[in-house]
């Protein structure tokens, strides 16, 4: 009737967990997620993927975030971990670590973690296998919060 094929995973859409709606489990998503209600699991997408995930201001996740492109302007209770972009909008509050590659803070936006700059190229096996373990141990290790004493924007 709507000639579509149901093997077609080219097509792009927004998925909303809605104010009344609480999700529990990880969510797997490829293009866009929209979270107005609470989701208590992991986000994950693909890494380097456009996929984007926007938690209003009456969001809330409790659990991990692993998107390419993160806006937070609700609560989040994990870590958050982007590969290209974080924006942390003025009512943003995250209990947790947020691992970037490039990050927007909006004042009165809070992080009750650590905000820690990922690098970029990592492309061959060795040196992705010799980041992970890396990555492993230094998550096992106690790290002490890095003090803040400016902010600097550039203007377009």
């Amino acid at each position: 009737m709507f000639n579509r094929s149901r093997d077609s995973r080219s097509e792009s859409g927004i998925t909303l967990v809605a104010t009344n709606c609480e999700f529990v489990g990880d969510v797997h998503f490829s293009d866009q997620l929209l979270v107005n209600g609470i989701v208590k699991g992991n986000i994950y997408a693909q890494a380097g993927s456009k996929a984007v995930v926007t938690v209003s201001e009456k969001g809330r996740v409790k659990g991990e975030i692993r998107v390419p492109n993160v806006i937070v302007n609700g609560k989040v209770y994990g870590d958050i971990r982007s590969d290209k972009h974080v924006e942390l909008a003025g009512k943003a509050e995250v209990k947790g670590n947020v691992y970037y590659n490039l990050i927007e803070m909006v004042m009165g936006s809070r992080v009750d973690g650590n905000l820690v700059h990922l690098k970029e190229g990592r492309r061959d096996n060795k040196s992705a296998e010799a980041g992970n373990e890396a990555n492993r141990q230094a998550d096992q290790e106690p790290r002490k919060p890095a003090a803040v004493s400016a902010v600097k924007s550039k203007s377009a």
